[in-house]
C-alpha cells in the first residue's frame, strides 16, 4: 500500500445515484485517506457503482483486495456468483438503517391510522384507525434496520418482539425470540415488519400458512425484499379480508406490472422501493465509504463484510 494511501477505483458509473451526488463518493474516499484512481488496473480497492454487476467480475484482478458494494442486500451478487473468497467484499448493511426504519415506521402509522383509505375517501367519516400504543409488533430480522425500528418504536408504546435466527437478546425489544418460535407469534401480532435479509432460507417466510394464522386485523409491512413474501398468497389473503392490510416498499415481482391485483387492492399500501431516497443514500453511503477506506488504510477490520456462508 502506498504511503499516499490506498488506490481506490470508484465506478464505473459515478453518477449512478444521480449526477449531483457523483462527487460525494470521490470525496469520501479522499476523506478516508485513500486516493482515487481512474483505472481499476491501478487500484487495490473498488467502490462499485453500477447497474451491470457482471462487469465487476471483469474488473477484478489479483491486486484488488477489497470491494465495497453499494447495497445493503447482496442476494443479487451471490446469485450471480460475482463474489469470491480471494478478497473482502463489504456491503452497505447498516448504512441505511435509520432511513429505512423511518420509512417502515411511516408505513406502520399509515396502516394503523388507515391513511391510505382516508386519502381515497370522498365523504366525511368518523372512527378511522387505531394507535401503535398497546399493539403487538413483531420485527422479523434484527440487523441494522430492525434494531433502528425497535428503537424508534419504544417511545410509542407497543409491545415489541424481535425475531432472529438464534433468538439472541435484542436491545430495546420487550422480548427476543428465535425464528423457530414464530408459530406462537403469528396469532399474536398486530404488525409484522419484515427486515430480514433475502436468502434461500428466508424466501416466502410469509406464505399462505403464516397469513392464515394471523389476526384478521394484522398488518404485514415489508421494507426488506419482495421475495420474503409469497405474493400470490398475500393477494388472496387481502382479497379475502383475512388480514388487515399490507404496506409494501418492496414487491415480487418488482416493479409490479401494470394491472397487478395489488394495485387495485384497497387494503394494500405500496411505495416504489422508496425507503432510501437518493439524497439520504448518497450521504449514508459516503459515510460508509469514508470509514471503510480509513479502516482499509490502517489494516483494520472493515464494516459489514459479506459472509459467504450466510449469504449476506
Amino acid at each position: 500500500m502506498s504511503s499516499e494511501g490506498p488506490a481506490v477505483y470508484v465506478g464505473p458509473e459515478r453518477d449512478y445515484f444521480g449526477a449531483e451526488h457523483a462527487g460525494a463518493f470521490l470525496q469520501a474516499v479522499e476523506r478516508g485517506g485513500g486516493r482515487v484512481v481512474e483505472s481499476p488496473e491501478e487500484a487495490e480497492a473498488i467502490v462499485w457503482l453500477g447497474s451491470d454487476g457482471s462487469r465487476l467480475r471483469e474488473l477484478l484482478h489479483p491486486g484488488i483486495r477489497w470491494v465495497q458494494l453499494p447495497s445493503a442486500g447482496v442476494e443479487t451478487w451471490v446469485e450471480q456468483g460475482l463474489l469470491d473468497r480471494e478478497r473482502v467484499f463489504t456491503s452497505a448493511a447498516g448504512a441505511y438503517s435509520d432511513t429505512v426504519a423511518e420509512h417502515a415506521l411511516a408505513l406502520m402509522l399509515a396502516g394503523a391510522r388507515r391513511l391510505h383509505e382516508c386519502a381515497r375517501a370522498t365523504e366525511w367519516r368518523a372512527g378511522w384507525g387505531r394507535t401503535l400504543a398497546g399493539s403487538t409488533v413483531v420485527v422479523l430480522g434484527a440487523g441494522g434496520i430492525g434494531r433502528a425500528l425497535i428503537r424508534m418504536l419504544k417511545p410509542l408504546g407497543p409491545r415489541v418482539f424481535a425475531v432472529t435466527r438464534s433468538g439472541r437478546e435484542v436491545p430495546d425489544a420487550d422480548e427476543s425470540r428465535a425464528a423457530d418460535e414464530m408459530d406462537r407469534l403469528w396469532p399474536e401480532g398486530d404488525f409484522f415488519v419484515i427486515a430480514a435479509p433475502a436468502t434461500a432460507a428466508t424466501r416466502h417466510m410469509i406464505g399462505a400458512g403464516e397469513l392464515a394464522a394471523m389476526k384478521e386485523s394484522a398488518w404485514v409491512v415489508n421494507v426488506a425484499r419482495g421475495s420474503l413474501i409469497d405474493t400470490e398468497a398475500l393477494v388472496e389473503a387481502l382479497a379475502a379480508g383475512s388480514i388487515g392490510g399490507a404496506a409494501l416498499d418492496v414487491t415480487d415481482p418488482e416493479p409490479l406490472p401494470d394491472g397487478h391485483p395489488l394495485w387495485r387492492e384497497p387494503r394494500a399500501l405500496i411505495t416504489p422501493h422508496a425507503a432510501n431516497p437518493p439524497e439520504a443514500l448518497a450521504r449514508n453511503l459516503g459515510r460508509r465509504i469514508e470509514e471503510n477506506v480509513s479502516r482499509f488504510r490502517r489494516g483494520e477490520d472493515l464494516i459489514a463484510p459479506v459472509d459467504m456462508e450466510a449469504g449476506y
